[in-house]
């Protein structure tokens, strides 16, 4: 699976969903349960509500274009 949560979104997933966690706890309300939602997509790193969309907030990969190194044809 690739990931579509970068860093700082899922730094602040995981602080907002135990910030509604606790908060629901503190005010005896199920409300807080929605925060398992931003908890559980910044633990993993995937967010389906992104994969319609494709947007990912993660960095892109970078990928060795220069080619070339041991084994390979055209390297001296």
């Amino acid at each position: 699976m690739n990931c579509n949560v970068g860093g700082i979104d899922r730094g602040l997933r995981i602080v907002v969903g135990i910030a509604a966690l606790a908060a629901g706890v503190a005010f005896s309300s199920w409300w807080g349960a929605l925060g398992a939602i931003p908890l559980v997509t910044g633990l993993v790193g995937r967010c389906p509500v992104y994969l319609p969309f494709r947007a990912s907030t993660c960095a892109p990969r970078q990928t060795n274009q220069a080619g070339g190194g041991p084994g390979r044809a055209g390297s001296s």
